[in-house]
């Protein structure tokens, strides 16, 4: 029966609660900077760059075989490389505003301990 209240005293501490609360917040982060990602900046970027789609981006290692009905006998073999830069943006896009995010938090408890002493 401790164990369970041990459990109970790890599960109920607020620290814990914190943390899941800002795994869920980040998470849901994580969908919206995708979401701004895919629908504003890259349609921006690829117009900028005469309309490339980066997502489309691949080198072929080896074509798609057929039989001669259509069935696919062997897929596409490629490197999806513009997939690859398209979530390098999202990263330091994401990194970037949790950088200002941190910053604005250091900031405004520095100027609470200042106006505390």
């Amino acid at each position: 029966m401790s164990m369970i209240k041990e459990f109970k005293e790890f599960a109920m501490k607020g620290s814990l609660i914190e943390i899941s609360v800002a795994f869920i917040m980040g998470a849901a982060f994580g969908k919206v900077t995708t979401a701004l990602i895919d629908g504003v900046i890259m349609p921006i970027v690829g117009e900028l760059t005469t309309g490339v789609d980066f997502k489309a981006m691949k080198y072929v290692l080896s074509e798609a075989q057929y039989d001669a009905t259509g069935k696919i006998l062997s897929p596409e073999n490629a490197i999806q490389y513009g997939n690859f830069i398209t979530i390098f943006i999202d990263f330091v896009l994401v990194a970037f505003v949790m950088f200002l995010l941190i910053k604005m938090t250091n900031r405004l408890k520095s100027s609470e301990e200042k106006a505390s002493e």
